[in-house]
């Protein structure tokens, strides 16, 4: 015989010398042989060739009523005569079976005591039945290798005992508690609940089925949110049951600490239309008021206990079948009601399972008795002995093999343990109530229609469902701000048609139209970004929305440095010449200008594509907090919102904000620098700083409530919009309106203010030199010596007109031509022109000496030198003939290629300045005014 296991764990505690005896039971079959041959049994093996032959089958149960689950085996005694009974009235069986009970009293050392008498004192047990108590169970079970038999149980339940390596002769024909586990997969598959949490009283059988519980939820794909313990006071395991949001709870714990669990749900109101409770459903009848030791009232756990979901094991099948025994469940069930009454006992739920499991031995030592008849004719000519191992083995064969209906329903063995049927109360109105069942063997579960009653209108959820919600903007926002901005742009294409149209003007030539159509394309730009801004995930995909987090960037960054760099290339336009003090002046054509602000946009671009290529803008989703539903379902909301962000996003936007900074503070400098240039057509100084104010304002603030409000797409997008909507309009406001009053109301005074009323001036002081020309010759000689004073002021004016020809010079910047060279005898007309230019501003009395020394000068010739103008200074001589050619040579040719075809003077076709006005027909429909000022030039 092999050998058993040689340790005595887990029993030891209970009898101290039970191990020693059980050693010399198992390893020493020798001395069990010589009780058997003391009392004189076990040495005939020919039972199965005699008919009639009583059988003896050994049954071991807690019989004394003071042991532990002593009611369960008094209700079996009459299960078990009742099936003998009916065994020997079938006339089916050559045998008739003797069941010899031999009390265990649940007590590990006296359960041992009494297996071994009955294996050395009693008959010759082919079969053991019983085991009640699941310790007593274990210690015997793991023994019957080495004894050669076969023990099947109708009660013990542990989980334990399905170890088929240590346990292989264990069969049972109750379900064990692991078997309810399957059931309730096929359970919460029923109604989708993919996500559960257990709560198991800290004991080795619950341990055990909430173990064995884990492995068939994961076979499943079943989420376990949260598997808690305890031992005493289960409330924080539930509390945290409910932190973590957990709706369907299995529960694995006896009556006594169900109460508890039930009365801490009460409190925390984890009960109702949210929450299902699955727990063991072998408890007693009225449990909770024999087990009831909270503060909790009976009202109360039955409000907390309403609709909890009980599983167990079907004790009577419900099907009315006749089974093996010719009986259905129910008559079975009234024959076993009567033994009762005549026995004065208590009904035990195992009833059904012993009656049908002394069948299943009947049927067992049937068939083994056939097949060693079939041997036994096979080895006629020899002489025929089995052994108990070999008889042992066809036994096991056997048992794995049976397949009946009895009253328990099918009894069937898969590894020695039942496939029976599983069953589902509910505890509805204070009793429970029958709402379905499960067949192991067909793993089917059939639920009774509309027995189920849930709290709600619909079966709990698993799980508080979060409904991921978009912050989106809203539809109408975003309308109403496109509507604005298409109207914006509508207003900077008008700009460019204005633009363009009059890019010949004199008051839009000189104030650089390329560079106006630049500011345009800049606030366009600008514009466009804003319609980026309000797409998000509800209208582009993910992809597509990654792809305008760069676009939308780029669009506006370009447009910023294109609108503000064309402005302040127009104003460094107008420093450049305006500020320099030197005789020579600058010709700076718009090429020049592009040139700057297409090296603006080059660094934009650096930045950009450096900002895309080592760290590009991703989508990213930002969660919120739960959310209540607002229409009261049992749901919540999540809102997220989607970000368009980067690693060092920081960083990036440090640098293009250093930039645009740096680019503003430059812009303010030169509008700064050329606030003093009075020709408006050319100078924007006050409308730059004015958008640069403006812009830097509204950015700052929009920057600062844009990250307040970051969680508030809306508030957020509006903020945004209307930042980039006024900074456009304003800055295409102040570029262009000013224009557009000018261009309607006075063209000409934006470009020719200052000189009008220089001209006007030059008036009434012709008509005063005409009158003090007559009294030249009688003034004071002495007067003369205030003449260097008064020089020095004209020359102050002859330093004012040069800046009207840089003027002019503006209006050439465009134009290919080439002026010619006046011819050297233009001269005089030249200088006369000049001398009455620097003398007209003079006193009555200095203008009838200049007068008198014109007339004089007109008598002879500039290359005879008057001896009076040897002995003048440096002042005076600055209107030598000399310093007049050498300025005529720069700046004539300009007045007459320019200045006189701007203001309708002579025709620059005109190749002599001296031909007579009324040849030219510009010279005769020029204005008075203008035609004083020539006379005046």
């Amino acid at each position: 015989m092999a050998p058993a296991r040689r340790d005595c764990s887990g029993w030891e505690m209970f009898l101290p010398t039970g191990c020693l005896l059980l050693s010399v039971l198992l390893f020493h079959p020798g001395l069990a042989k010589v009780c058997n041959d003391r009392t004189k049994h076990g040495q005939d093996n020919s039972w199965f060739t005699r008919d009639g032959e009583n059988l003896p089958i050994m049954v071991l149960m807690p019989m004394n009523e003071s042991a532990l689950m002593s009611s369960i085996s008094q209700g079996i005694e009459p299960a078990v005569q009742l099936a003998i009974q009916h065994i020997r009235e079938s006339r089916k069986y050559s045998f008739s079976l003797i069941t010899k009970i031999y009390d265990t009293e649940c007590d590990n050392a006296k359960g041992l005591r009494a297996f071994f008498d009955a294996i050395c004192y009693g008959p010759k047990h082919l079969m053991i039945f019983g085991g009640v108590c699941p310790s007593v169970t274990s210690i015997i079970a793991e023994s019957l290798e080495g004894w050669n038999l076969v023990q099947l149980s109708f009660a013990a339940t542990t989980p334990v005992l399905a170890d088929k390596k240590k346990y292989p002769n264990f069969f049972r024909t109750v379900p064990s508690d692991n078997a309810v586990n399957p059931a309730v997969v096929k359970f919460l598959n029923y109604y989708n609940w993919s996500r559960v949490g257990t709560l198991t009283q800290d004991v080795q059988r619950f341990s055990e089925v909430r173990n064995d519980l884990t492995n068939e939820l994961e076979k499943a794909d079943i989420q376990i949110a949260d598997t808690e313990s305890f031992s005493n006071d289960p409330c924080v395991n539930v509390k945290k049951l409910k932190d973590n949001d957990v709706r369907i709870i299995i529960g694995q714990f006896d009556e006594n600490l169900a109460s508890k669990v039930f009365c801490c749900a009460y409190n925390l109101n984890m009960f109702g239309s949210k929450y299902q409770w699955i727990i063991p459903g072998w408890y007693q009848g009225n449990w909770w008021e024999q087990a009831n030791t909270t503060n909790c009232t009976t009202k109360k756990l039955l409000t907390a206990m309403e609709g909890y979901i009980s599983v167990d094991f079907e004790p009577l099948s419900a099907r009315q079948i006749k089974g093996i025994s010719g009986r259905t469940p129910k008559e079975y069930e009234r024959e076993y009601s009567r033994e009762l009454q005549q026995k004065g006992v208590e009904a035990s739920k195992f009833h059904g399972f012993a009656y049908d499991g002394i069948w299943v031995i009947a049927k067992t030592l049937t068939r083994v008795m056939e097949l060693l008849r079939v041997k036994q004719r096979q080895n006629t000519y020899h002489n025929f002995t089995v052994d108990d191992r070999e008889v042992g083995k066809m036994v096991l064969d056997v048992m794995n093999e049976t397949n009946f209906y009895g009253v328990t329903g099918q009894v069937m063995f898969r590894n020695g343990e039942r496939m029976g049927t599983i069953k589902f109360n509910q505890f509805q109105e204070g009793q429970e109530v029958k709402v379905g069942e499960y067949n192991a063997i067909a793993d089917v579960l059939d639920l009774i229609n509309n027995s189920i009653r849930f709290q709600g209108v619909e079966p709990p959820k698993d799980r508080t469902f979060v409904r991921l919600q978009r912050r989106h903007i809203n539809v109408p926002l975003y309308s109403i701000l496109s509507t604005i901005t298409i109207l914006g742009m509508l207003m900077a294409g008008a700009f460019l048609f204005f633009n363009i149209k009059n890019r010949n003007h004199r008051l839009i030539k000189m104030s650089s139209p390329y560079m106006n159509n630049l500011i345009i394309l800049g606030g366009m730009l600008s514009y466009a970004s804003i319609f980026l801004f309000g797409l998000d995930g509800g209208f582009v995909s993910d992809k597509e929305f990654e792809t305008l987090c760069t676009v939308r960037t780029w669009i506006l960054i370009v447009g910023y440095t294109t609108a503000f760099g064309a402005m302040f290339a127009k104003t460094w336009r107008v420093h450049a010449i305006f500020k320099n003090v030197k005789m020579k002046k600058k010709i700076i054509k718009d090429q020049k200008l592009l040139i700057i602000v297409g090296g603006m946009l080059l660094i934009d671009l650096c930045i950009l594509i450096c900002w895309q290529i080592v760290d590009p803008l991703k989508r990213t989703v930002e969660e919120y907090s739960l959310e209540a539903d607002p229409q009261g379902r049992d749901i919540a909301i999540r809102p997220f919102l989607e970000h368009c962000e980067n690693t060092h996003m920081t960083i990036w936007l440090g640098i293009v904000y250093a930039y645009k900074g740096l680019l503003m503070l430059f812009g303010c400098f030169l509008a700064w620098e050329t606030r003093n240039v009075s020709i408006p057509a050319l100078n924007d100084s006050k409308y730059i700083g004015m958008s640069v104010y403006n812009v830097g304002i509204m950015c700052i603030i929009g920057a600062a409530v844009s990250f307040l409000t970051r969680d508030q797409p809306n508030v957020q997008f509006c903020i945004v919009a209307l930042v980039i909507i006024f900074c456009s309009t304003i800055t295409l406001c102040l570029v262009f309106v000013p224009k557009l009053i000018t261009m309607r109301t006075n063209p000409d005074a934006a470009t020719q203010n200052r000189r009008l009323k220089f001209t006007q001036n030059q008036k009434k002081e012709d008509s005063k030199t005409s009158t003090s020309v007559t009294s030249v010759n009688q003034a004071n000689t002495s007067r003369l010596d205030g003449l260097q004073t008064d020089n020095h002021r004209l020359r102050m004016r002859i330093t004012e007109l040069d800046k009207e020809l840089e003027e002019v010079t503006m209006q050439l910047q465009d134009t290919p031509e080439k002026t010619p060279y006046i011819k050297q005898n233009h001269y005089p007309d030249a200088n006369n022109i000049l001398s009455i230019r620097n003398f007209t501003d003079g006193k009555d009395g200095e203008k009838s000496i200049l007068k008198n020394h014109l007339e004089q000068k007109s008598q002879a010739q500039w290359g005879s030198m008057d001896p009076s103008r040897i002995n003048r200074g440096p002042l005076e001589d600055i209107n030598s003939p000399e310093h007049i050619q050498r300025r005529l040579s720069l700046q004539l040719p300009i007045l007459h290629h320019a200045y006189l075809p701007s203001i309708g003077g002579v025709d620059a076709s005109c190749t002599s300045p001296s031909g007579s006005p009324g040849s030219s027909p510009r010279h005769r429909h020029m204005p008075p005014s203008y035609r004083v000022m020539v006379s005046g030039l």
